[in-house]
């Protein structure tokens, strides 16, 4: 009995000298391990290199590969938002990073245990998981207090949520896709609390990570980013939020002197 079909979403942004491999790894593991239908989409955010180049060039090879070109920057989060409005086209829908730190392999494994849930995340802090190369000492130290911060606001008792490896089933994107707005690094955070409230189930398994360079995130801006925009997630959530409109303006010239991706204006709660 074949698998299910999945679509694949990697977000890129100037990736044009590590994407090729990735792509090359992915659709041949896929198309040899995989019974299902497999699709590979690219979402290009404002890619002022030669990206679409690779990706056309390497799709002229595996038919499997596609993509979807915006010219202008519309932020990870951005990019997995207008991916995901595709989740009617598989059965299973998730995304991975650009830089191929999961391994097509660990991210099957993931794939495979979705059965009795409907979302599963990787973890690289997990017992099991399996870390090649890890990240620098000051990485280490912001990703564990952007998760102490997270983990005060939103008791979602996940270890890991910023791993780019995630897999869910169709019911849960077109559920939740509404009440998606966050464009920056902090799209997961947006994500996993959506889910959660949607009554959802989530299950987070170790993976197999390795730490890449050539990272695109300027530590300091993307923190103070990616901390305004989870208590912007958190505000949503709170009988306060209306009351706070009046002070848009000063929100719209944060995220633009952080020269980061302006939330989209969405702020329904699930019912």
């Amino acid at each position: 009995m074949p698998e299910p079909s999945l679509l694949l979403l990697i977000p890129a942004y100037n990736e044009e000298a590590r994407i090729e491999p990735v792509l090359r790894r992915y659709a041949d593991f896929f198309q040899r391990h995989y019974s299902g239908p497999f699709q590979l989409m690219v979402i290009l955010n404002g890619c002022r290199d030669n990206t679409l180049g690779v990706v056309r060039r390497v799709a002229k090879e595996f038919p499997a590969v596609g993509w979807l070109d915006f010219p202008e920057p519309i932020g990870k989060g951005g990019a997995l938002i207008e991916g995901l409005k595709l989740a009617g086209k598989a059965d299973l829908i998730g995304y991975v990073d650009a830089d191929g730190a999961t391994p097509p392999d660990a991210y099957l494994d993931l794939v495979r245990k979705i059965g009795p849930v409907d979302c599963v995340i990787g973890s690289r802090w997990l017992p099991g998981a399996v870390i090649h190369q890890s990240q620098s000492g000051n990485r280490r130290f912001a990703s564990r207090v952007f998760h102490f911060i997270v983990q005060t606001l939103f008791w979602m008792n996940i270890r890991d949520t910023q791993c780019g490896a995630k897999v869910m089933k169709r019911a849960v994107a077109e559920k939740i896709h509404p009440f998606l707005h966050i464009a920056d690094m902090a799209f997961d955070i947006n994500l996993l609390v959506v889910i959660q409230r949607a009554g959802f189930r989530i299950l987070e398994a170790p993976t197999e990570w390795t730490d890449q360079a050539g990272s695109k995130v300027a530590l300091g801006r993307s923190s103070l980013t990616m901390f305004l925009s989870v208590v912007r997630v958190r505000l949503i959530y709170s009988p306060f939020y209306k009351m706070l409109r009046p002070l848009r303006p000063l929100e719209a010239w944060l995220y633009k002197t952080l020269r980061a991706p302006t939330p989209l204006r969405r702020t329904p709660e699930i019912k």
